[in-house]
């Protein structure tokens, strides 16, 4: 049996999905664990996706812990001003509740993240990557609408909410993932090109893609092999996945 949190986005969506269709529906526990600032409509979206699953789920609201752990911070934190502590926080304190149920029924916690997103970086550690299995570890962002929209196809279970609403990690006020990151369509070319192709920044702009974009996801993908190392295992669908296709060093003189 396996558990994982449901937030309403996509990535969890096809990520139980695939877990129902895999293991069958008795088998799969969703849990909903809304914050501050998760909006109504995801926690509806991740409802009605477990009930069109028709998997066991459970809501557990994390807002009472999170306000708790900064009351214990603010001797430390003072008046510093909010920023990826307080954001991260919240996916950890996810993810412990996640391990919590895990060790007490013994069911396997699937990770919810993307190729995407481990490419760069966009995800926490002891947070969301927490699991023992990354059931979405070499799938692009691309990829994971085509799949909701090739399984909503032969039979729709996953809201159309979730497809179609601005993806976000929900830890701050009105965030979005292209915030801080290039339209997917943009970053997953970047990132096929760099990672599985083994193309040059130079090679890459030759492609017609920013420059500017090109040297700063580049950059993220180098800086954050040492999260990719302690990511749980997961399936492998592309030509060259991370870990054993692809291990670059940890620390290195060759990107300042």
């Amino acid at each position: 049996k396996v558990l994982l949190g449901l937030s309403g986005g996509i990535d969890s969506a096809l990520t139980a999905t695939i877990a129902a269709d895999a293991l069958g529906r008795e088998n799969v526990c969703g849990v909903l664990m809304p914050s501050t600032f998760s909006s109504s409509s995801s926690l509806t979206d991740a409802e009605d996706l477990a009930k069109n699953l028709g998997i066991e789920y459970h809501t557990i609201p994390i807002k009472g812990g999170y306000d708790q752990y900064l009351k214990d911070l603010a001797p430390l934190f003072g008046n510093l001003p909010f920023n990826t502590a307080e954001e991260n926080l919240q996916a950890r304190i996810r993810g412990t509740m996640l391990m919590a149920i895990s060790n007490k029924f013994g069911w396997l916690v699937i990770a919810t993240g993307n190729k995407s997103e481990m490419s760069v970086g966009y995800s926490t550690l002891y947070g969301d990557m927490v699991g023992g299995f990354a059931l979405l570890k070499d799938v692009f962002k691309t990829t994971v609408y085509e799949l909701a929209r090739w399984r909503n196809a032969q039979g729709e279970v996953i809201p159309e909410n979730s497809i179609l609403k601005p993806p976000s990690a929900e830890l701050r006020p009105d965030q979005k993932d292209q915030d801080e990151l290039p339209e997917y369509e943009v970053l997953d070319k970047i990132i096929k090109a760099y990672v599985e192709e083994d193309y040059s920044t130079e090679d890459i702009v030759r492609m017609g893609i920013d420059e500017k974009t090109i040297n700063k996801v580049a950059r993220l993908i180098d800086m954050n092999e040492y999260k990719r190392r302690q990511a749980p295992i997961g399936v492998k669908i592309t030509d060259k996945a991370f870990g054993k296709d692809r291990r670059m060093p940890l620390t290195n003189l060759y990107k300042k």
